[in-house]
Protein backbone atom coordinates (compact mmCIF):
# COMPACT_ATOMS: atom_id res chain seq x y z
CA UNK A 1 0.00 0.00 0.00
CA UNK A 2 1.06 3.51 -0.01
CA UNK A 3 0.28 4.71 2.99
CA UNK A 4 3.76 6.06 4.02
CA UNK A 5 3.20 9.60 2.34
CA UNK A 6 3.04 11.48 5.48
CA UNK A 7 6.57 10.62 6.97
CA UNK A 8 8.04 13.30 7.24
CA UNK A 9 12.01 13.77 7.95
CA UNK A 10 11.48 14.95 11.44
CA UNK A 11 8.78 13.96 13.65
CA UNK A 12 5.61 16.80 14.00
CA UNK A 13 6.78 19.18 17.55
CA UNK A 14 2.78 18.88 19.28
CA UNK A 15 3.33 22.71 20.40
CA UNK A 16 3.43 23.27 16.39
CA UNK A 17 0.13 21.96 15.86
CA UNK A 18 -1.23 25.25 17.74
CA UNK A 19 0.07 27.58 15.84
CA UNK A 20 -2.23 29.63 14.06
CA UNK A 21 -1.75 28.80 10.14
CA UNK A 22 -0.34 32.18 8.16
CA UNK A 23 -3.08 33.45 5.62
CA UNK A 24 -1.74 32.40 2.25
CA UNK A 25 -3.93 33.48 -0.97
CA UNK A 26 -4.12 30.27 -2.37
CA UNK A 27 -6.17 28.73 0.48
CA UNK A 28 -5.00 25.21 -0.82
CA UNK A 29 -3.22 23.48 -3.20
CA UNK A 30 -6.12 20.93 -3.10
CA UNK A 31 -8.91 22.36 -5.44
CA UNK A 32 -12.57 22.26 -4.60
CA UNK A 33 -15.36 21.08 -6.70
CA UNK A 34 -19.04 22.26 -5.68
CA UNK A 35 -22.61 21.31 -6.98
CA UNK A 36 -24.49 24.55 -7.38
CA UNK A 37 -28.66 24.04 -5.92
CA UNK A 38 -30.96 25.78 -4.40
CA UNK A 39 -28.90 26.78 -1.45
CA UNK A 40 -26.19 27.90 -3.78
CA UNK A 41 -27.03 29.43 -6.88
CA UNK A 42 -27.51 32.98 -6.15
CA UNK A 43 -24.76 35.27 -7.56
CA UNK A 44 -24.12 36.25 -3.80
CA UNK A 45 -24.29 32.94 -2.88
CA UNK A 46 -22.16 32.04 -5.54
CA UNK A 47 -19.40 34.74 -5.09
CA UNK A 48 -18.79 33.84 -1.43
CA UNK A 49 -18.04 30.10 -3.10
CA UNK A 50 -15.72 31.19 -5.28
CA UNK A 51 -14.08 33.33 -2.62
CA UNK A 52 -13.70 30.20 0.10
CA UNK A 53 -12.02 28.49 -2.90
CA UNK A 54 -14.22 26.92 -5.07
CA UNK A 55 -12.67 26.35 -8.58
CA UNK A 56 -14.95 23.99 -10.48
CA UNK A 57 -18.79 24.44 -10.26
CA UNK A 58 -20.91 21.44 -10.81
CA UNK A 59 -24.34 20.92 -12.47
CA UNK A 60 -26.03 17.87 -11.35
CA UNK A 61 -28.91 16.80 -13.99
CA UNK A 62 -29.96 14.09 -11.89
CA UNK A 63 -32.58 16.58 -11.41
CA UNK A 64 -33.63 20.49 -12.01
CA UNK A 65 -34.41 21.06 -15.75
CA UNK A 66 -32.59 23.00 -18.52
CA UNK A 67 -33.55 26.46 -17.99
CA UNK A 68 -32.81 25.90 -14.05
CA UNK A 69 -29.17 25.53 -14.53
CA UNK A 70 -28.57 27.98 -17.16
CA UNK A 71 -29.90 30.59 -14.72
CA UNK A 72 -27.72 29.43 -12.06
CA UNK A 73 -25.04 29.44 -14.70
CA UNK A 74 -25.83 33.10 -15.69
CA UNK A 75 -25.29 33.89 -11.89
CA UNK A 76 -22.18 32.10 -11.71
CA UNK A 77 -20.71 34.13 -14.74
CA UNK A 78 -21.69 37.60 -13.33
CA UNK A 79 -20.39 36.03 -9.63
CA UNK A 80 -17.11 35.28 -11.72
CA UNK A 81 -17.32 39.49 -12.69
CA UNK A 82 -17.79 40.43 -9.62
CA UNK A 83 -14.72 38.28 -7.58
CA UNK A 84 -12.14 38.24 -10.80
CA UNK A 85 -11.79 34.40 -9.65
CA UNK A 86 -12.05 31.78 -12.50
CA UNK A 87 -13.80 28.96 -12.28
CA UNK A 88 -14.92 26.05 -14.62
CA UNK A 89 -18.29 24.17 -15.63
CA UNK A 90 -18.71 20.62 -14.84
CA UNK A 91 -21.88 18.85 -16.07
CA UNK A 92 -22.77 15.79 -14.27
CA UNK A 93 -24.89 12.78 -16.28
CA UNK A 94 -27.64 10.91 -15.15
CA UNK A 95 -26.45 8.01 -16.30
CA UNK A 96 -27.63 4.38 -15.96
CA UNK A 97 -29.32 5.74 -12.98
CA UNK A 98 -32.39 3.75 -11.28
CA UNK A 99 -34.76 6.10 -9.60
CA UNK A 100 -37.80 5.62 -7.64
CA UNK A 101 -40.90 8.33 -9.07
CA UNK A 102 -43.08 9.20 -6.09
CA UNK A 103 -45.40 12.09 -8.05
CA UNK A 104 -47.72 13.24 -5.13
CA UNK A 105 -44.03 14.00 -2.93
CA UNK A 106 -45.14 12.94 0.22
CA UNK A 107 -43.07 11.42 2.79
CA UNK A 108 -42.91 7.66 2.76
CA UNK A 109 -42.31 5.75 5.90
CA UNK A 110 -40.66 1.98 5.82
CA UNK A 111 -41.08 0.03 8.44
CA UNK A 112 -38.13 -2.95 9.61
CA UNK A 113 -39.87 -6.17 8.78
CA UNK A 114 -42.37 -5.40 6.53
CA UNK A 115 -43.13 -6.32 2.52
CA UNK A 116 -42.16 -3.03 -0.02
CA UNK A 117 -42.85 -4.02 -3.71
CA UNK A 118 -40.88 -2.75 -6.16
CA UNK A 119 -42.70 -2.27 -9.58
CA UNK A 120 -42.22 -0.65 -12.96
CA UNK A 121 -45.45 0.50 -13.24
CA UNK A 122 -44.60 4.33 -13.26
CA UNK A 123 -48.33 5.65 -13.59
CA UNK A 124 -48.91 3.75 -9.84
CA UNK A 125 -49.17 5.89 -7.01
CA UNK A 126 -46.06 5.70 -4.03
CA UNK A 127 -46.80 4.40 -0.92
CA UNK A 128 -45.33 2.53 2.04
CA UNK A 129 -46.49 -0.95 0.37
CA UNK A 130 -45.45 0.07 -3.16
CA UNK A 131 -42.58 2.05 -4.93
CA UNK A 132 -42.66 2.74 -8.77
CA UNK A 133 -39.29 2.39 -10.69
CA UNK A 134 -38.14 4.22 -13.33
CA UNK A 135 -36.74 0.62 -15.15
CA UNK A 136 -38.25 -2.45 -16.42
CA UNK A 137 -35.54 -4.78 -16.02
CA UNK A 138 -34.92 -4.74 -12.32
CA UNK A 139 -36.17 -8.21 -12.34
CA UNK A 140 -34.64 -9.93 -14.80
CA UNK A 141 -31.17 -8.68 -13.02
CA UNK A 142 -31.99 -9.25 -9.16
CA UNK A 143 -32.38 -12.40 -7.41
CA UNK A 144 -33.51 -13.14 -3.36
CA UNK A 145 -31.06 -12.65 -1.35
CA UNK A 146 -29.46 -9.51 -3.33
CA UNK A 147 -29.65 -5.98 -1.63
CA UNK A 148 -31.17 -3.04 -2.53
CA UNK A 149 -30.87 0.57 -0.61
CA UNK A 150 -33.36 3.55 -1.88
CA UNK A 151 -32.34 6.66 -0.50
CA UNK A 152 -33.04 10.80 -1.80
CA UNK A 153 -29.67 11.84 -1.03
CA UNK A 154 -27.88 8.15 -1.47
CA UNK A 155 -27.00 7.18 1.77
CA UNK A 156 -25.10 9.54 3.51
CA UNK A 157 -24.58 7.00 6.21
CA UNK A 158 -27.58 8.30 7.78
CA UNK A 159 -29.83 5.58 8.49
CA UNK A 160 -33.04 7.62 9.20
CA UNK A 161 -33.11 9.30 5.03
CA UNK A 162 -32.42 5.51 3.36
CA UNK A 163 -33.67 2.29 3.08
CA UNK A 164 -31.86 -0.88 3.32
CA UNK A 165 -33.92 -4.20 1.26
CA UNK A 166 -33.46 -7.47 0.71
CA UNK A 167 -34.91 -9.07 -2.17
CA UNK A 168 -37.52 -11.54 -1.08
CA UNK A 169 -38.79 -12.51 -4.67
CA UNK A 170 -39.83 -11.84 -7.76
CA UNK A 171 -43.19 -11.74 -9.49
CA UNK A 172 -43.24 -11.10 -12.93
CA UNK A 173 -42.11 -7.73 -13.59
CA UNK A 174 -42.43 -6.93 -10.09
CA UNK A 175 -39.38 -7.00 -7.61
CA UNK A 176 -40.85 -7.91 -3.43
CA UNK A 177 -38.38 -6.91 -0.79
CA UNK A 178 -38.35 -7.08 3.00
CA UNK A 179 -37.32 -3.91 4.99
CA UNK A 180 -34.50 -3.88 6.76
CA UNK A 181 -34.66 -0.63 8.66
CA UNK A 182 -37.35 2.14 9.40
CA UNK A 183 -37.08 5.17 7.56
CA UNK A 184 -38.82 8.00 6.14
CA UNK A 185 -38.11 8.85 2.34
CA UNK A 186 -39.16 12.51 1.55
CA UNK A 187 -38.95 14.29 -1.95
CA UNK A 188 -40.15 13.69 -5.22
CA UNK A 189 -37.15 11.22 -6.77
CA UNK A 190 -35.04 8.98 -4.50
CA UNK A 191 -32.27 7.40 -6.32
CA UNK A 192 -31.95 3.22 -5.93
CA UNK A 193 -29.37 1.31 -6.17
CA UNK A 194 -29.10 -2.45 -6.35
CA UNK A 195 -25.94 -3.67 -4.84
CA UNK A 196 -23.23 -6.15 -7.22
CA UNK A 197 -26.08 -6.13 -9.66
CA UNK A 198 -25.64 -5.60 -13.83
CA UNK A 199 -28.03 -2.53 -14.88
CA UNK A 200 -28.53 -2.93 -18.72
CA UNK A 201 -29.00 0.70 -19.20
CA UNK A 202 -26.44 2.81 -21.35
CA UNK A 203 -24.31 4.85 -19.20
CA UNK A 204 -24.58 8.02 -21.60
CA UNK A 205 -28.27 7.74 -21.91
CA UNK A 206 -30.79 9.67 -24.67
CA UNK A 207 -31.53 12.33 -22.45
CA UNK A 208 -27.66 12.97 -21.41
CA UNK A 209 -26.92 13.49 -25.07
CA UNK A 210 -29.62 15.55 -25.67
CA UNK A 211 -28.53 17.93 -22.33
CA UNK A 212 -24.93 17.99 -23.59
CA UNK A 213 -25.58 18.81 -27.79
CA UNK A 214 -28.00 21.46 -26.54
CA UNK A 215 -26.93 23.46 -22.61
CA UNK A 216 -23.43 21.67 -22.61
CA UNK A 217 -22.86 23.06 -26.61
CA UNK A 218 -24.10 26.20 -25.66
CA UNK A 219 -22.33 26.83 -22.98
CA UNK A 220 -18.99 25.13 -24.27
CA UNK A 221 -18.68 22.77 -20.73
CA UNK A 222 -15.73 22.49 -19.29
CA UNK A 223 -15.93 18.74 -17.94
CA UNK A 224 -18.09 16.01 -18.20
CA UNK A 225 -18.59 13.80 -14.94
CA UNK A 226 -19.69 10.42 -17.06
CA UNK A 227 -21.50 8.82 -14.30
CA UNK A 228 -21.77 5.39 -13.64
CA UNK A 229 -18.84 4.53 -16.31
CA UNK A 230 -18.21 0.70 -16.72
CA UNK A 231 -15.78 -0.16 -19.02
CA UNK A 232 -13.42 1.97 -20.94
CA UNK A 233 -16.25 1.32 -24.18
CA UNK A 234 -18.05 4.03 -22.09
CA UNK A 235 -15.13 6.43 -22.09
CA UNK A 236 -15.08 6.02 -26.27
CA UNK A 237 -18.39 6.48 -26.67
CA UNK A 238 -18.60 9.92 -24.85
CA UNK A 239 -15.56 10.73 -26.31
CA UNK A 240 -16.63 10.20 -30.05
CA UNK A 241 -20.23 11.79 -29.32
CA UNK A 242 -18.42 15.00 -27.98
CA UNK A 243 -16.13 15.42 -30.89
CA UNK A 244 -18.98 15.73 -33.58
CA UNK A 245 -20.15 18.71 -30.66
CA UNK A 246 -17.84 21.35 -32.35
CA UNK A 247 -15.95 22.71 -28.96
CA UNK A 248 -17.16 19.96 -27.02
CA UNK A 249 -14.28 17.84 -28.56
CA UNK A 250 -11.78 20.15 -26.23
CA UNK A 251 -14.29 19.34 -23.33
CA UNK A 252 -12.50 16.87 -20.60
CA UNK A 253 -14.31 12.97 -19.77
CA UNK A 254 -13.74 12.30 -15.85
CA UNK A 255 -15.17 9.03 -15.53
CA UNK A 256 -17.38 8.53 -12.44
CA UNK A 257 -16.46 5.27 -10.69
CA UNK A 258 -19.52 4.24 -8.55
CA UNK A 259 -20.22 0.24 -8.72
CA UNK A 260 -17.86 -3.02 -8.97
CA UNK A 261 -18.11 -2.98 -12.35
CA UNK A 262 -16.03 0.21 -12.98
CA UNK A 263 -14.15 -1.25 -9.92
CA UNK A 264 -13.04 -3.85 -12.23
CA UNK A 265 -12.49 -2.25 -15.24
CA UNK A 266 -10.46 0.86 -13.60
CA UNK A 267 -6.93 0.44 -15.72
CA UNK A 268 -8.37 0.40 -18.97
CA UNK A 269 -11.07 3.09 -18.24
CA UNK A 270 -8.38 5.26 -16.42
CA UNK A 271 -6.12 5.37 -19.85
CA UNK A 272 -8.97 6.61 -22.29
CA UNK A 273 -10.81 9.09 -19.49
CA UNK A 274 -9.14 12.48 -18.17
CA UNK A 275 -9.64 11.82 -14.95
CA UNK A 276 -11.06 10.22 -12.25
CA UNK A 277 -14.32 10.92 -9.86
CA UNK A 278 -14.46 8.72 -6.95
CA UNK A 279 -17.68 8.21 -6.20
CA UNK A 280 -17.86 7.04 -2.44
CA UNK A 281 -22.07 7.02 -2.08
CA UNK A 282 -22.37 4.46 -4.11
CA UNK A 283 -18.79 2.40 -3.96
CA UNK A 284 -19.67 2.72 -0.03
CA UNK A 285 -22.81 0.70 -1.08
CA UNK A 286 -21.37 -1.61 -3.81
CA UNK A 287 -18.28 -2.57 -2.11
CA UNK A 288 -18.14 -3.58 1.52
CA UNK A 289 -17.41 -1.01 3.76
CA UNK A 290 -14.25 -2.30 5.19
CA UNK A 291 -12.72 -2.25 1.49
CA UNK A 292 -13.59 1.48 0.36
CA UNK A 293 -10.61 3.14 1.77
CA UNK A 294 -8.19 0.32 -0.08
CA UNK A 295 -10.08 0.89 -3.42
CA UNK A 296 -9.28 4.91 -2.64
CA UNK A 297 -5.78 4.61 -1.91
CA UNK A 298 -4.83 2.23 -5.04
CA UNK A 299 -7.15 4.29 -7.33
CA UNK A 300 -6.08 8.03 -6.30
CA UNK A 301 -2.03 6.25 -6.59
CA UNK A 302 -3.09 5.15 -10.34
CA UNK A 303 -3.99 8.34 -11.20
CA UNK A 304 -1.32 10.00 -9.95
CA UNK A 305 1.22 7.89 -11.28
CA UNK A 306 -0.55 8.23 -14.76
CA UNK A 307 -0.90 12.27 -14.10
CA UNK A 308 -4.76 11.90 -14.34
CA UNK A 309 -6.66 14.24 -11.96
CA UNK A 310 -8.48 12.20 -8.76
CA UNK A 311 -11.44 13.26 -7.29
CA UNK A 312 -13.22 11.97 -4.11
CA UNK A 313 -16.67 12.79 -3.06
CA UNK A 314 -18.46 12.27 0.07
CA UNK A 315 -16.24 13.60 2.86
CA UNK A 316 -18.00 15.95 5.21
CA UNK A 317 -22.02 15.12 4.79
CA UNK A 318 -22.56 16.00 8.57
CA UNK A 319 -22.21 19.91 7.02
CA UNK A 320 -25.30 19.15 4.95
CA UNK A 321 -26.72 20.57 8.47
CA UNK A 322 -24.19 21.16 10.60
CA UNK A 323 -21.42 24.35 10.83
CA UNK A 324 -18.60 21.76 11.98
CA UNK A 325 -17.62 18.48 10.27
CA UNK A 326 -17.07 15.50 12.53
CA UNK A 327 -13.90 14.71 13.82
CA UNK A 328 -13.94 11.60 11.53
CA UNK A 329 -14.65 13.58 8.73
CA UNK A 330 -12.61 16.11 8.94
CA UNK A 331 -9.53 13.30 9.29
CA UNK A 332 -10.90 11.41 6.00
CA UNK A 333 -10.47 15.04 3.86
CA UNK A 334 -6.49 15.01 4.90
CA UNK A 335 -5.99 11.32 4.40
CA UNK A 336 -7.48 12.08 0.89
CA UNK A 337 -5.32 14.84 0.50
CA UNK A 338 -2.03 12.74 2.06
CA UNK A 339 -3.59 9.89 -0.58
CA UNK A 340 -2.47 12.39 -3.49
CA UNK A 341 -6.08 13.58 -4.13
CA UNK A 342 -6.89 16.78 -7.06
CA UNK A 343 -9.85 17.71 -5.54
CA UNK A 344 -12.42 17.28 -3.01
CA UNK A 345 -16.33 17.19 -4.50
CA UNK A 346 -19.11 18.77 -2.73
CA UNK A 347 -22.66 17.12 -3.63
CA UNK A 348 -25.50 17.81 -1.36
CA UNK A 349 -23.23 19.74 1.29
CA UNK A 350 -23.29 22.91 -1.52
CA UNK A 351 -26.30 21.86 -3.02
CA UNK A 352 -29.06 21.66 -0.40
CA UNK A 353 -26.94 22.40 2.53
CA UNK A 354 -27.46 24.81 5.17
CA UNK A 355 -24.13 25.56 5.25
CA UNK A 356 -22.35 25.77 1.66
CA UNK A 357 -19.86 28.72 1.90
CA UNK A 358 -18.58 27.53 5.75
CA UNK A 359 -18.29 24.40 4.29
CA UNK A 360 -15.73 25.28 1.47
CA UNK A 361 -13.58 26.80 3.65
CA UNK A 362 -13.08 24.59 6.39
CA UNK A 363 -12.54 21.82 3.52
CA UNK A 364 -10.08 24.22 2.20
CA UNK A 365 -8.41 24.90 5.62
CA UNK A 366 -8.16 21.61 5.86
CA UNK A 367 -6.76 20.53 2.80
CA UNK A 368 -4.34 23.57 3.59
CA UNK A 369 -2.79 22.05 7.11
CA UNK A 370 -2.41 18.04 5.17
CA UNK A 371 -0.36 19.60 2.48
CA UNK A 372 2.47 21.36 5.00
CA UNK A 373 2.83 17.74 6.08
CA UNK A 374 2.25 15.93 2.98
CA UNK A 375 5.88 14.19 1.83
CA UNK A 376 6.88 15.71 -0.86
CA UNK A 377 10.42 14.43 -1.01
CA UNK A 378 8.86 10.50 -0.70
CA UNK A 379 6.38 11.16 -3.42
CA UNK A 380 8.87 12.84 -5.79
CA UNK A 381 10.94 10.01 -5.75
CA UNK A 382 8.31 7.32 -6.21
CA UNK A 383 6.78 9.39 -9.46
CA UNK A 384 10.51 9.59 -10.70
CA UNK A 385 10.97 5.75 -10.25
CA UNK A 386 7.71 4.69 -11.56
CA UNK A 387 7.74 7.14 -14.95
CA UNK A 388 11.57 4.61 -15.30
CA UNK A 389 14.12 5.53 -17.86
CA UNK A 390 14.37 6.91 -20.97
CA UNK A 391 11.92 9.42 -19.78
CA UNK A 392 10.44 11.82 -22.69
CA UNK A 393 11.58 14.92 -23.06
CA UNK A 394 8.78 16.80 -21.51
CA UNK A 395 8.78 14.51 -18.81
CA UNK A 396 11.95 14.91 -18.27
CA UNK A 397 11.66 18.86 -18.34
CA UNK A 398 8.79 19.20 -16.14
CA UNK A 399 10.60 16.55 -13.08
CA UNK A 400 13.57 18.84 -13.68
CA UNK A 401 11.51 21.94 -13.03
CA UNK A 402 10.25 20.68 -9.40
CA UNK A 403 13.55 19.40 -8.14
CA UNK A 404 14.69 22.99 -9.12
CA UNK A 405 11.90 24.69 -7.40
CA UNK A 406 12.58 22.35 -4.62
CA UNK A 407 16.54 22.63 -4.32
CA UNK A 408 16.41 26.69 -4.56
CA UNK A 409 13.11 26.86 -2.36
CA UNK A 410 11.57 28.71 -5.04
CA UNK A 411 8.55 30.40 -4.06
CA UNK A 412 6.31 29.61 -7.57
CA UNK A 413 7.04 27.61 -10.64
CA UNK A 414 5.75 29.59 -13.32
CA UNK A 415 5.31 27.54 -16.67
CA UNK A 416 4.08 29.07 -20.11
CA UNK A 417 1.76 26.56 -21.65
CA UNK A 418 -0.68 26.42 -25.05
CA UNK A 419 -2.13 23.00 -24.20
CA UNK A 420 -1.81 22.88 -20.38
CA UNK A 421 0.22 19.70 -20.85
CA UNK A 422 3.49 20.92 -19.69
CA UNK A 423 1.87 22.44 -16.75
CA UNK A 424 -0.17 19.20 -15.93
CA UNK A 425 2.95 17.44 -15.76
CA UNK A 426 4.83 19.61 -13.48
CA UNK A 427 1.70 19.24 -11.11
CA UNK A 428 2.03 15.61 -11.22
CA UNK A 429 5.02 15.90 -9.46
CA UNK A 430 3.35 17.40 -6.81
CA UNK A 431 5.82 20.11 -6.05
CA UNK A 432 5.44 22.15 -2.81
CA UNK A 433 5.09 25.42 -4.03
CA UNK A 434 2.22 26.55 -6.70
CA UNK A 435 2.23 26.51 -10.69
CA UNK A 436 1.37 29.33 -12.14
CA UNK A 437 0.38 28.49 -15.53
CA UNK A 438 0.29 30.81 -18.33
CA UNK A 439 -2.07 29.64 -20.92
CA UNK A 440 -0.88 31.08 -24.26
CA UNK A 441 -3.74 31.00 -26.08
CA UNK A 442 -3.22 30.08 -30.60
CA UNK A 443 -4.78 31.20 -33.36
CA UNK A 444 -6.58 28.44 -35.32
CA UNK A 445 -9.08 28.80 -38.59
CA UNK A 446 -12.02 26.96 -40.24
CA UNK A 447 -11.49 28.99 -43.14
CA UNK A 448 -14.83 30.72 -42.48
CA UNK A 449 -13.86 32.37 -38.99
CA UNK A 450 -10.99 33.03 -36.93
CA UNK A 451 -10.55 32.20 -33.42
CA UNK A 452 -8.42 31.57 -30.56
CA UNK A 453 -7.84 27.76 -28.18
CA UNK A 454 -6.97 28.77 -24.49
CA UNK A 455 -10.03 29.13 -22.18
CA UNK A 456 -10.55 25.36 -22.23
CA UNK A 457 -6.69 24.66 -21.07
CA UNK A 458 -6.96 27.24 -18.89
CA UNK A 459 -10.33 26.70 -16.99
CA UNK A 460 -9.47 22.64 -17.20
CA UNK A 461 -6.44 23.20 -14.93
CA UNK A 462 -8.51 24.44 -12.27
CA UNK A 463 -9.55 20.94 -10.79
CA UNK A 464 -5.76 19.99 -10.64
CA UNK A 465 -3.92 19.84 -7.34
CA UNK A 466 -1.32 23.28 -7.48
CA UNK A 467 -1.91 24.16 -10.60
CA UNK A 468 -3.17 28.10 -10.89
CA UNK A 469 -3.79 29.22 -14.24
CA UNK A 470 -3.50 32.40 -16.30
CA UNK A 471 -4.36 33.12 -19.81
CA UNK A 472 -2.30 35.36 -22.01
CA UNK A 473 -2.11 37.93 -24.19
CA UNK A 474 -2.24 36.15 -27.49
CA UNK A 475 -0.15 38.55 -29.25
CA UNK A 476 2.51 37.15 -27.01
CA UNK A 477 4.10 33.81 -27.93
CA UNK A 478 4.82 31.25 -25.99
CA UNK A 479 7.71 29.92 -27.78
CA UNK A 480 9.77 33.25 -28.67
CA UNK A 481 12.77 34.29 -27.50
CA UNK A 482 12.20 38.02 -27.80
CA UNK A 483 11.31 41.08 -25.77
CA UNK A 484 7.30 40.41 -25.92
CA UNK A 485 7.77 36.56 -24.26
CA UNK A 486 9.59 38.74 -20.98
CA UNK A 487 6.75 41.07 -21.23
CA UNK A 488 4.73 37.79 -20.73
CA UNK A 489 7.17 36.80 -17.62
CA UNK A 490 6.67 40.54 -16.46
CA UNK A 491 3.14 40.26 -16.16
CA UNK A 492 2.80 36.59 -14.64
CA UNK A 493 5.06 38.06 -12.30
CA UNK A 494 3.08 40.89 -11.23
CA UNK A 495 0.17 38.82 -10.60
CA UNK A 496 2.23 36.42 -8.15
CA UNK A 497 3.34 40.34 -6.49
CA UNK A 498 0.07 41.05 -6.79
CA UNK A 499 -1.40 38.31 -5.08
CA UNK A 500 1.21 37.47 -2.57
CA UNK A 501 2.58 34.09 -3.94
CA UNK A 502 5.96 36.29 -4.85
CA UNK A 503 8.00 38.57 -2.85
CA UNK A 504 11.16 40.53 -3.14
CA UNK A 505 14.27 38.75 -3.16
CA UNK A 506 12.14 35.19 -3.75
CA UNK A 507 13.43 32.50 -6.82
CA UNK A 508 11.21 31.59 -9.22
CA UNK A 509 11.49 28.90 -11.54
CA UNK A 510 10.25 29.37 -15.23
CA UNK A 511 9.73 26.65 -17.61
CA UNK A 512 8.78 27.39 -21.14
CA UNK A 513 10.03 26.81 -24.77
CA UNK A 514 12.73 28.82 -26.53
CA UNK A 515 12.55 28.10 -30.38
CA UNK A 516 12.90 24.21 -30.56
CA UNK A 517 14.18 23.58 -27.10
CA UNK A 518 12.35 23.41 -23.85
CA UNK A 519 13.74 25.58 -20.76
CA UNK A 520 14.02 25.44 -16.80
CA UNK A 521 15.63 28.70 -15.35
CA UNK A 522 15.74 30.07 -12.46
CA UNK A 523 15.30 34.21 -12.04
CA UNK A 524 16.03 35.81 -8.58
CA UNK A 525 14.08 38.85 -8.27
CA UNK A 526 15.13 42.17 -6.94
CA UNK A 527 13.23 44.59 -4.82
Amino acid sequence: MHSNHLLLEEPIRMASILEPSKANFFPAMTKIVGTLGPKSRSVEAISACLKAGMSVARFDFSWGDSEYHQETLENLKAAIKATKKLCAVMLDTVGAELQVVNKKETAISLKADAIVTLTPHQGQEASSELLPINFGGLAKAVKKGDTIFVGQYLFTGSETTSVWLEVDEVNGDDVICVVKNSATLAGSMFTLHASQVHIDLPTLTDRDKEVISTWGVKNKIDFISLSYTRHAEDVREAREFLSKLGDLSQTQIFAKIENVEGLTHFDEILKEADGIILSRGNLGIDLPPEKVFLFQKAAVHKCNMAGKPAVVTRVVDSMTDNLRPTRAEATDVANAVLDGTDAILLGAETLRGLYPVETISTVGRICFEAEKVFNQDLYFKKTVKFVGEPMTHLESIASSAVRAAIKVKASVIICFTSSGRAARLIAKYRPTMPVLSVVIPRLKTNQLKWSFSGAFEARQSLIVRGLFPMLADPRHPAESTNASNESVLKVALDHGKASGVIKSHDRVVICQKVGDASVVKIIELED
